[in-house]
């Protein structure tokens, strides 16, 4: 195999495209030079690339935080400042994507200028050295360019004005106060430790009382935080007990883009589907949208899982697919045919599934 021609990974990724501003989910495909993009026509990715991106001098920005309701995005800007906008389905995987494409891109400029000369080690501990805290808190206060506030479910709670774990690394990153995420996590955690941000809900406060010194901050999507000043004006808790708030209550335990096929049209579409548990539901939403209001769902309880054989098109399926295929079959008899990417893919899905049900 030509050494260019190497897939260095892939994956469905959500892309925005350039003249009509919508997202739409394409199939990415890494290699040490380009990245390409296919389109999925029904359940079957089709053969002809749908655009490619050249790596040459690229700049990946992780995270791109200008999208208030799309914080899993991560920017692309190419040598000749072509801005190409991706999202993935989970934190995890999207720094994981910027970190394969940051590689690729270094790997192609050493090779233009040799290799680069040591890192002072001692950089990021003078960094944090000068940096003052209560002007960080200042900036991430700011209301236009600061950290936005919003309601998070937590254990069938609500809790109002608050942010993630996630978030504040997330801004931490991106506006330049941390090199990285493990520097802002320190930052994070010092923040903490001056009582200007405090934990808020049961894995934060978990986390600060039993973990040790360097993991009590934890930079994650379902740990929450709040402003410690603004706390009793507006980090309010309140029960919530309406049957959405219950279903989208559970902790998730997987994400990810899979092939759903619709009930009426039998059409197959890439969506998102989110597993949580205590309580088990499974969600999936529309990537061209959010990930906040469900395009769709159901409880687990009593739900039977099945791997489908990828010899022949199974009873219920419409249209040429590529296998990996599995059934769900719930209580009320309602049958989803979802595709999976890989045989990996298909086969993580049914164990998380079965462990829910």
């Amino acid at each position: 195999m030509d050494q260019k021609s190497a897939v260095l990974r892939e994956g469905f990724l959500v892309k925005r495209g350039h003249l009509v501003r919508n997202w739409k989910a394409r199939w990415f495909v890494l290699t040490p030079d380009k990245l390409l993009y296919y389109k999925y026509e029904g359940s079957k990715r089709d053969s002809c690339q749908r655009g490619r991106v050249m790596l040459q001098d690229c700049e990946v920005t992780c995270p791109y935080l200008e999208y208030e309701n799309r914080p899993l995005v991560f920017r692309l800007r190419t040598q000749s400042s072509v801005d190409h906008f991706l999202e993935a389905c989970s934190r995890e995987e999207r720094d994981e994507w910027a970190s394969a494409i940051s590689a690729a891109v270094e790997d192609l400029r050493q090779a233009d200028r040799g290799a680069a000369g040591p890192q002072d080690s001692t950089s990021t501990q003078q960094h944090l050295q000068d940096i003052n805290l209560s002007k960080v808190v200042d900036s991430m206060y700011d209301p236009h360019s600061g950290i936005k506030m919003t309601n998070h479910l937590e254990q069938g709670s609500t809790y109002s004005n608050c942010f993630s774990g996630s978030v504040v690394v997330d801004w931490l990153v991106s506006s330049g106060v941390a090199l990285g995420r493990g520097d802002a996590v320190t930052l994070a955690s010092a923040l903490m430790e001056e009582g200007l941000v405090r934990p808020l809900g049961h894995r934060s406060v978990e986390a600060l009382r039993t973990a040790g010194l360097t993991q009590q901050f934890l930079d994650d999507s379902s740990a929450l935080y709040c402003f410690a000043e603004s706390f009793k004006k507006r980090g309010s808790v309140k029960a919530e007990t309406s049957l959405a708030a219950v279903e989208l209550s559970g902790h998730v335990t997987r994400r990810g883009y899979l092939l759903k096929q619709g009930h009426q049209r039998k059409n197959w579409k890439v969506r998102l589907f989110v597993l949580r548990s205590e309580p088990s539901f499974l969600h999936y939403y529309d990537p061209s949208k959010n990930d906040i209001i469900p395009a769709g769902g159901f409880s687990l309880r009593g739900c039977l899982v099945s791997a489908l054989q990828d010899n022949g098109v199974p009873s219920g399926v419409k249209g040429e697919v590529q296998g990996n295929l599995f059934k769900i079959i719930t209580k009320s008899d309602t049958h989803y045919y979802i595709q999976a990417p890989t045989e990996a893919d298909k086969m993580a899905w049914i164990d998380a599934i079965r462990k829910e049900i």
